[in-house]
């Protein structure tokens, strides 16, 4: 066993004695950040447990007489589970559309040669001055006119729009070494073959990131859903649990629990793959930064 040198054990003495007040300071306002954060869901998560009279009489930090009533009411009186099944066709054709389209997009604009190719690129980059809420009139507008609006269809098309993702494919085909297309054009293979036999296997672990990012904002989406579907029967989760109103008033709990049941397949696709989502959204930041 090698011996540590009296410098040495000098050194690491000296590093544990020593107190960083900017780390310890850093780490009291992380603290308070997450509870800030963290405090308006604790408070939607209990209040949903609560009576109706006690959400409007007790301020107390757990229900005093805890109740499904809320959860049992958005079950038995919604259409939850339509809103559900019409929130998961949109999510995953979203999904697998952007993160298919963004792909060959990405290959086509790296590895191929063709006119018009810097200015597509450049168009792309573009795209991120203009926030697509600006473009909600046009999108409805074109939607109306071929008469999508209240289909599964007209919510999806305008969803699709996601330069970031084909960014994030071009840069990371930009870095696959070039001898791997060579080795395969020389083997026979198209380019079709080449997209998904050689570049997207190399970066699986990216487009997984990827799309798990992009179900989590297709379910969560709200303003475009909102316009284009009217039918309540046609609508998502995120937008119907915005209808299921009372003849007397708002009522807190049921509102909270529906939106505690819209929010749940998105917390468990977080919580399950966390790491992806992270490294999708650090890639995103990166791009936009």
């Amino acid at each position: 066993m090698t011996e540590t040198s009296p410098a040495s054990r000098a050194y690491i003495a000296g590093r544990r004695g020593h107190f960083d007040a900017g780390a310890v300071l850093l780490t009291i306002l992380t603290v308070i950040c997450a509870c800030l954060w963290f405090f308006p869901i604790y408070w939607a998560l209990v209040t949903s447990f609560r009576p109706e009279d006690e959400t409007v009489k007790s301020m107390s930090v757990l229900p005093l007489q805890p109740t499904l009533d809320g959860y049992l009411y958005m079950i038995r009186n919604s259409n939850l589970a339509i809103w559900y099944v019409n929130s998961t066709i949109v999510s995953v054709s979203v999904t697998a559309l952007v993160v298919l389209l963004s792909a060959c997009c990405g290959y086509a604009i790296s590895q191929l040669r063709f006119p018009g190719r810097t200015a597509l690129w450049w168009m792309i980059l573009a795209s991120f001055m203009i926030p697509v809420p600006a473009l909600i009139v046009n999108h409805f507008v074109i939607i109306a006119g071929v008469g999508l609006v209240n289909t599964h269809l007209g919510i999806i098309l305008p969803m699709l729009i996601a330069p970031v993702t084909a960014i994030i494919y071009k840069q990371f085909f930009d870095s696959v070494p070039k001898e791997f297309r060579e080795a395969a054009v020389i083997d026979g293979a198209n380019e079709f073959q080449l997209l998904f036999r050689i570049f997207l296997p190399m970066n699986w672990g990216i487009t997984t990131a990827l799309a798990i990012i992009t179900f989590i904002g297709a379910w969560n989406a709200f303003l475009w859903p909102f316009l284009a579907a009217q039918d309540e029967r046609m609508m998502t989760v995120t937008v119907g649990i915005t209808s299921v109103q009372d003849a007397f008033g708002v009522y807190y709990a049921k509102l909270l629990a529906g939106a505690v049941l819209a929010g749940f397949p998105v917390t468990a696709a977080y919580l399950l793959f966390q790491r992806r989502v992270t490294q999708a959204i650090t890639l995103s930041a990166g791009i936009k930064g």
